[in-house]
């Protein structure tokens, strides 16, 4: 497959007309490490090019056994290159790592990794504030063998991709269906690990989202198909009376980090917060009665983006006239300056 390969004059091309992608170009190198049952892990090495190649039978392949992370670099204007809160990404991945029976990586080898390739491709992070260099570490399981076994060999390996807004059209009220006939996940399973299987279970429902006019697909819990839960890819809160409203970490769904800055911030501002159990009934009649007054998803990806209209059994229920709330827009504001500096 022929994809076109960066250069710094095209990105800079790309960044002055405003069509920069999310995730779609990358830079020319990669870090790699490899873990092996009686060797543990090797020295990490930066390489020129993104190409694997594995031999059929690598676990990976048949079982999905995968883990990721997703963290952005930011250009200051001091010259200087910052990650936003990396050490709860390397949490997060040891975390996913213990779930799906992965070797963990010790936290300073993590920091060694991924700061120095950041600081080694520095001059592919744009300097232009709304973009940002993505970092996209990960664990593949390439055990030579079938069968489901305890793995014997492990590849962890780094891209960085230049990156524009995840949402083209930028922090605008984007339009949400909720699903009743999918789940993403369930009690006791890895809904709350960052692994592949999660996001691939999500693209059909969110295919069928975008086929019917929305951006993104919410879920709800799988039992009775009545609790908010969370998007394909990224978590979701409501601002009901004043208060930042979110579903719990029930171990179903994502330990967002920007979730957690999300409230962390409302806090120091004053403002109330609750976790805890929200269903689709409760948020279409605050809607309906006025209570509900702003809703917007919240990740890495797409920082926070506020939530215009939210489709259910056929009827879209509209927050704030289709507009972005002025408790959304603090919150944006504040945390967009904290990673830029």
């Amino acid at each position: 497959m022929e994809k076109e390969e960066l250069t710094k004059e095209r990105l800079e091309e790309l960044i002055a007309s405003g069509e920069l992608p999310f995730g779609e170009l990358f830079t020319p190198h990669s870090l790699r490490m490899y873990w092996n049952k009686g060797k543990g892990w090797q020295e990490p090495t930066i390489v020129q090019g993104r190409g694997l190649t594995l031999p059929l039978e690598a676990s990976v392949l048949h079982y999905a056994g995968e883990i990721f992370e997703g963290m952005k670099a930011y250009h200051w204007d001091n010259g200087e290159v910052y990650l936003f809160r990396p050490e709860e990404n390397f949490k997060r991945f040891n975390a996913s790592a213990e779930r799906m029976s992965m070797p963990t990586i010790p936290l300073g080898l993590l920091e060694e990794c991924i700061f120095g390739f950041v600081d080694f491709s520095r001059d592919w992070v744009p300097r232009c504030p709304g973009y940002s260099l993505y970092i996209r570490p990960a664990m593949l399981d390439i055990s030579p063998a079938i069968g489901l076994k305890p793995g014997t060999d492990f590849l962890f390996f780094v891209i960085l991709s230049p990156s524009g807004p995840y949402f083209k059209h930028g922090i605008k009220p984007i339009r949400l269906m909720v699903t009743d006939k999918y789940s993403r996940s369930a009690p006791g399973g890895v809904g709350e690990a960052k692994t592949g299987g999660n996001y691939a279970a999500s693209k059909k429902p969110l295919d069928e989202a975008k086929q019917s006019g929305y951006d993104q697909v919410l879920f709800l819990d799988c039992c009775n198909h009545r609790y908010i839960e969370e998007c394909a890819a990224m978590n979701v809160f409501f601002v009901i009376e004043d208060t930042i409203v979110t579903p719990p970490l029930n171990g179903k769904i994502l330990r967002g980090i920007t979730r957690d800055s999300v409230l962390l911030l409302a806090r120091s501002m004053g403002m109330k917060t609750e976790e805890r159990a929200i269903s689709i009934d409760e948020v279409l009649k605050r809607i309906e009665d006025g209570t509900l007054t702003e809703a917007a998803t919240c990740g890495t990806a797409a920082i926070i983006t506020p939530i215009g209209t939210i489709g259910y059994l056929g009827s879209d229920h509209h927050i704030n006239r289709c507009k972005i709330g002025p408790i959304t827009k603090q919150l944006y504001d504040t945390l967009v300056g904290i990673q830029y500096g």
